[in-house]
């Protein structure tokens, strides 16, 4: 039995980063290993923020200010949590600079880049710059005895950004619960769409993602204009990002069918309700969502970012497309013309290997590598 720390920000159920730090501990548990984490509240010692307790900041920020306090004071605090623990084995999750494995999450000047802003866009906010000096000299140190990403086009990104990289580098993608995430039964799927107000003639593309412009709502939309017979539902977005969607979906002329609800917690029930995923997106360091929607039965529709190219079989469980809305709409339209639940088994067996489970036992054969290491630097 390994003692395993796992050092980030927030660790809790659901979506990105503290989603995947909260699977991990929970197979982690399962697998018979000890689990502790260090978070912000841990830095904090139970204290609250003190500018979000009295309303002094913007959300964006208190962000900002989390990121630097947790960087630089978290970092000093993390590692004295990890020097009492000598015999523990520790995943960095991002922010602070410390554990002995790292796990990048995102290369954000590469989202930038893929977006179309450019350096200008980087540099017009000071944490921006703040991250990529911290992340920079982590990766070239020997902070960390390994890095993780979670696939082979985030290596390169990496190393496009930061160039040479001192830890080895191992890719490792992220899971998912194969439990939460299946395809529905008749009846629980009819149910997901009566509540949404979906008969069965409706076909249906689930789009979900917080950052509209970047993971590619407004080219779905556009792609509607020619995919006549899809509905689309989007869940995700603040309420601004959602007020702005409707203007554009009012301005292409695709509102009757674009559902927009915002974020939501449950996203099971928004799988259960769809035909199929789409996701036409310019950059994800792996997209969790993408195998999410296989292991739900949905075929996937997805730009090649992340883990779509290596998950996604053209015709079999889905189609890889360009950023092109004319494309997007031909991919959407055949799922549409397809028989229901005609791509449901092979969404299904293309997720499969990407159960948590198997992703955790893949984290703790390299934490006893790294292990092995340190106790043989330790005897020299």
């Amino acid at each position: 039995m390994a003692r395993i720390v796992q050092l980030a920000p927030f660790i809790g159920p659901g979506s990105g980063v503290p989603g995947v730090a909260y699977d991990l501990g929970r197979e982690f548990r399962a697998l018979g290993h000890q689990v502790e984490s260090f978070t912000f509240t841990t830095a904090r010692a139970g204290r609250p923020d003190p500018f979000r307790a009295r309303g002094r900041w913007s959300a964006r920020a208190l962000q900002s200010w989390r990121t630097v306090w947790f960087s630089t004071v978290g970092t000093r605090r993390a590692r004295a949590f990890l020097a009492a623990r000598p015999d523990a084995v520790s995943i960095c999750h991002g922010k602070v600079v410390a554990g002995d494995v790292y796990v990048n999450h995102g290369v954000l000047l590469a989202a930038m880049h893929a977006h179309g802003s450019g350096i200008g866009g980087f540099l017009r906010d000071p944490t921006h710059l703040f991250s990529f000096v911290r992340d920079r000299a982590r990766l070239r140190s020997d902070v960390h005895r390994r890095v993780v990403c979670l696939t082979e086009e985030e290596v390169a990104a990496l190393t496009r950004t930061f160039g040479r990289v001192r830890p080895p580098v191992v890719v490792i993608p992220n899971g998912v619960d194969l439990e939460r995430f299946r395809p529905p039964a008749s009846a629980a799927r009819r149910a997901a769409r009566e509540r949404l107000g979906l008969d069965a003639e409706h076909r249906v593309a689930l789009f979900v993602g917080h950052e509209f412009e970047r993971k590619g709502l407004y080219l779905a939309m556009e792609a509607l204009v020619q995919a006549t017979t899809v509905l689309l539902l989007v869940v995700g977005g603040t309420r601004s990002m959602v007020a702005r969607a409707q203007r554009e979906a009012e301005r292409v002329g695709v509102a009757d069918r674009v559902l927009l609800l915002g974020q939501q917690s449950d996203l099971s029930a928004y799988f259960a309700a769809a035909d199929m995923f789409v996701l036409p997106s310019s950059y994800e360091s792996s997209g969790l969502v993408f195998l999410e929607a296989l292991a739900s039965g949905l075929p996937v529709v997805a730009t090649r970012v992340g883990i779509a190219p290596e998950v996604v079989e053209d015709g079999r469980n889905g189609w890889l497309v360009d950023r092109d809305p004319l494309e997007l709409a031909q991919r959407l339209e055949e799922l549409a013309a397809a028989e229901p639940g005609s791509f449901t088994e092979a969404a299904r067996r293309s997720a499969e290997p990407y159960g948590w489970r198997s992703i955790a036992e893949r984290y703790v054969e390299l934490l006893d590598t790294v292990r092995a290491e340190r106790e043989a630097g330790a005897r020299a």
